[in-house]
């Protein structure tokens, strides 16, 4: 779950995101949606100021956030955004297979090559979607 209070169309709007691996459907947005109502009227989270409650699954392409987010995507397509690139290279997108994920770096297969990218270099990591 993830949680994000933001300004969309010029009014404030509280997005709880849910996933599960089976997926989400409308009706399960409808239940976090009604469980919700009666918790966040109670602890006014934003100060009494009004806002919209949204409910969501996180997308097809939602940035990797902790370290099951990378494990339950070893073996998947992933892209890699970087801060700058890595030396030697002007790229600042790597799509390839992950491999593994540790707290010094993101390991991606590319073109049969294991592709070793610091972590200080990684701005976000995402499943790669194909159209």
């Amino acid at each position: 779950m993830d949680i994000e209070y933001k300004t969309l169309y010029g009014d404030k709007h509280l997005v709880v995101y849910i996933a599960n691996d089976s997926g989400i459907t409308l009706d399960d947005c409808e239940a976090v949606s009604n469980a919700l109502d009666a918790p966040l009227d109670a602890l006014d989270p934003t100060g009494s100021m009004p806002y919209c409650l949204d409910v969501s699954s996180p997308g097809l392409d939602r940035p990797f956030k902790t370290q099951r987010d990378y494990e339950r995507n070893y073996g998947k397509k992933v892209e890699v955004k970087l801060f700058a690139p890595m030396p030697g290279s002007k790229l600042k997108l790597i799509v390839g297979s992950l491999k593994e994920k540790t707290a010094d770096a993101v390991t991606v297969v590319t073109d049969g090559k294991d592709t070793v990218i610091p972590s200080a270099l990684v701005a976000l990591t995402r499943p790669h979607v194909e159209f």
